[in-house]
């Protein structure tokens, strides 16, 4: 499937790819043997490419750190994937291939996992990939002593075996059908063993990478940018044919269209795609829309205040016109949302006109807040993050909108750390929040939405019947089973309001005539990257 539509400047944002996103698990999962397939990796390939070049990409969100391990969020994603690599690739149909693994048998029993590895890869710090380096990078991991932030993704994980150098074998304590997806997620990255027993290891990770990607980090300025290079080992030799990638973080969106005219960088993501048309008839430009695996949502932590009170959230969500703010906030760029991003919603996801709290209804909300104890209106403070440009117009149109139900909300604007820290402490209160997923529900909902220790239910929701209802969507083998146990999780998660997805933004990236063979994966990450060139 091509999900990546080029548009030039006369047809500019005339459609968005359609087509939903596969998953390998839309079969039954049988005990299964894969090989790798390298053409598959990283995207279609371009027999014209030259090699050489520096790539500048502007970006409106700079990681707080490149520590992959413990960084929460979503910045550090969008490049993490050209420095760190994992056993698995998703592709962008959602389909699994070997990447640092060149093959894996899974047990009858579907909770074995032995993977082969590839012969000649190194880290960057020179030292070869083993075995043994995927098994402390595993059990790092999953232990949720380190303070990792996929600890949770790994909690069915029994063990991890070194059978030889070039063999593992990982061990589940009961099925999982997303784990080889799960292993396609950052958090699965693979790192030279004992990395962070080292004396500053984690700091260090601002300075210099440590994985086996395309890309080695050379520099890292905050405020300003990072640079790219070209891994010279990388076991792809044909690959990256880029020489440098530089990021320049442009502090606001204005600034951003400011630097795609000027020429200041040759590719931005737009994270208001409205912006998109104000390039209309600019010269040596080109404008790509794509279908997302991303959500912009309402997130309502049920331990904030009158939140804690199910009626309160769900007169909050019969306020919402999702429609509304998605025209705000993006100008209609994306799809409103149920309780399913967009790239997943034909397979996985349950239709709107099935689901609790999808169309507003004043009235009721009001009569639910009386209910609950508040005839006057409630007040509470909406959060929103700096640098993420969509919220301010969003957050705009759901005061007003929420007003009429006697909500009063007050915009608390927090910078990016701020907000990430109240995030892990699941201290999230009342804000907005942008976030993608692999193409699985196991992975967009069970570490947010399960009950602890299992999940981290961010929004504290501790809902028994839903964290049921995610241990057996998990564990079920047939497409059809899970596909009826999520959709049942849907209606749930849309009657109890932990959180309220409003809409997601299509991809919108723009790039100049010399940049050839780019296409955004769905989910947001730059693994494109690796196969763009340029032609200059």
């Amino acid at each position: 499937m091509k999900d990546n539509l080029t548009i030039d400047r006369r047809r500019l944002l005339q459609g968005a790819a359609a087509v939903p996103l596969l998953s390998l698990f839309g079969v039954p999962l049988m005990a299964t043997g894969a090989r790798a397939d390298d053409a598959m990796l990283y995207g279609a390939g371009d027999p014209a490419a030259k090699r050489g070049g520096t790539l500048t990409v502007g970006s409106l969100i700079e990681p707080p750190s490149f520590d992959i391990y413990h960084q929460a969020g979503e910045a550090v994603n969008f490049v993490a994937p050209l420095m760190y690599q994992t056993l698995v690739y998703a592709d962008h149909d959602g389909n699994p291939h070997p990447l640092l693994a060149e093959s894996w048998e899974v047990s009858d029993d579907v909770t074995v996992y032995t993977f082969r590895l590839r012969e000649g890869v190194t880290f960057h710090t020179g030292q070869p990939l083993e075995a043994a380096d995927v098994k402390y990078s595993l059990d790092y991991m999953r232990d949720p002593e380190n303070g990792t932030i996929g600890a949770l993704d790994f909690a069915d994980v029994a063990g991890v075996e070194a059978v030889d150098p070039r063999t593992v074998r990982v061990t589940l304590s009961k099925p999982n059908s997303a784990f080889l997806i799960t292993l396609t997620h950052r958090n699965a990255s693979v790192i030279p063993r004992d990395w962070f027993a080292g004396e500053g290891a984690r700091a260090a990770l601002n300075r210099q990478s440590v994985g086996t990607g395309p890309f080695k980090l050379a520099e890292f300025v905050q405020n300003s940018y990072m640079r790219l290079e070209r891994n010279p080992d990388y076991w792809q030799p044909e690959l990256p044919y880029l020489d440098e990638i530089v990021v320049n973080f442009i502090p606001n969106s204005a600034g951003m269209l400011v630097a795609v005219r000027n020429g200041r960088v040759d590719m931005a993501v737009l994270v208001r795609p409205q912006d998109a048309e104000q390039l209309e008839g600019v010269g040596n430009l080109t404008v790509q829309r794509s279908r997302s695996l991303n959500q912009k949502s309402l997130d309502l932590d049920s331990t904030y205040g009158p939140l804690s009170d199910e009626r309160v959230r769900k007169a909050i969500a019969l306020l919402v016109d999702k429609e509304a703010v998605m025209q705000a906030a993006i100008s209609g760029y994306g799809q409103v949302l149920g309780t399913m991003v967009p790239g997943m919603q034909e397979r996985w996801g349950v239709p709107l006109d099935e689901l609790a709290t999808q169309k507003v209804d004043v009235e009721q909300a009001k009569a639910l807040l009386a209910e609950a104890g508040h005839p006057d209106g409630i007040d509470l403070e909406l959060r929103t993050i700096i640098g993420y440009d969509w919220m301010e117009p969003a957050a705009l149109a759901l005061v007003q909108q929420l007003a009429q139900g006697g909500v009063r909300a007050q915009i608390q604007r927090l910078d990016l750390g701020t907000w990430l820290q109240n995030f892990r402490a699941r201290q999230m209160g009342f804000t907005l929040n942008d976030w993608g997923t692999p193409p699985d529900p196991n992975i967009l909902y069970y570490r947010h939405f399960h009950q602890r220790p299992e999940g981290a239910d961010f929004r504290n929701w501790d809902n028994a019947e839903a964290s049921r209802l995610l241990d057996a969507g998990r564990q079920a083998k047939a497409f059809e089973e899970r596909k009826a146990i999520y959709a049942e999780f849907q209606k749930l998660l849309s009657e109890s309001a932990p959180t309220v997805m409003m809409f997601g933004a299509d991809h919108i990236v723009v790039v100049s005539d010399a940049v050839k063979n780019h296409a955004m994966h769905p989910i947001g990450w730059h693994f494109g990257l690796v196969k763009t060139w340029l032609d200059r």
